[in-house]
């Protein structure tokens, strides 16, 4: 069976594209700091537990995975905060930093050949955040646009391969991404996102001739709607 590696598979955008790819016949090596074999009923799930914020798990991480043969790289691992910059302190800044921007391109240098040897996928989950700009969210938008430019250079650099890349940006999406800021989304159902959505654009560039490159894919609510705390 072919094998993808998911970061923040243990909940919300990570954990439904893990069970769609279960679903398709992957073998799913998910990622995050709590993760464990229990968290999905499937013989072909491979729990790795890291802490992507943090340098020194996330290149034990990369060590762990050096000789895996790999068809499928998704960055689904994120966090944010919505504040006004001078109100974020070192550690968020460094934190959010690594985990959004620096860890996907250490993870990627480590399993680039293994890609595109494999003529696979690269899927870097990015948000609505990083084609516009928003108060309140310049370090977020800051790594998420980082992840995006990352991205479309690295399409160009290995064009000459049969490597596929795509950056998917979504718009709010119910998950627990929102469980420690100051607003939630909506509960209408035509003002959000659902985890699934997403998940559903993983399958739907998977089944794209593998000629054809979606290169990017942004996914927005039909309404906008926010509520706040």
């Amino acid at each position: 069976m072919k094998k993808a590696v998911v970061t923040g598979a243990s909940s919300g955008i990570g954990r439904a594209i893990t069970l769609k790819l279960l679903k398709l016949g992957y073998t799913v090596i998910g990622v995050s700091r709590s993760i464990d074999t229990k968290c999905f009923s499937s013989p072909h799930f491979i729990a790795l537990q890291a802490d992507l914020s943090n340098e020194k798990e996330t290149l034990a991480l990369c060590q762990k995975l050096k000789n895996e043969e790999i068809f499928i790289l998704i960055h689904a691992a994120g966090f944010g905060r919505f504040e006004p910059h001078e109100e974020l302190n070192s550690t968020i800044i460094t934190q959010m930093t690594f985990l959004n921007l620096t860890a996907p391109m250490l993870l990627t240098n480590t399993l680039l050949r293994s890609l595109k040897k494999n003529e696979g996928y690269l899927i870097n989950i990015n948000s609505i955040e990083a084609l516009r700009a928003s108060k309140f969210a310049a370090l977020y938008s800051a790594t998420k646009a980082g992840l995006r430019a990352f991205g479309e250079a690295l399409f160009e650099e290995t064009r000459k391969s049969r490597l596929s890349i795509t950056n998917i940006n979504p718009d709010m999406t119910e998950s627990n991404f929102y469980k420690n800021l100051r607003f939630d989304v909506s509960d209408k159902e035509d003002t959000k996102l659902l985890a699934s959505d997403i998940a559903d654009a993983i399958e739907h560039i998977l089944s794209m001739r593998k000629g054809a490159v979606i290169g990017e894919y942004t996914i927005r609510s039909l309404h906008f709607g926010i509520k706040k705390k």
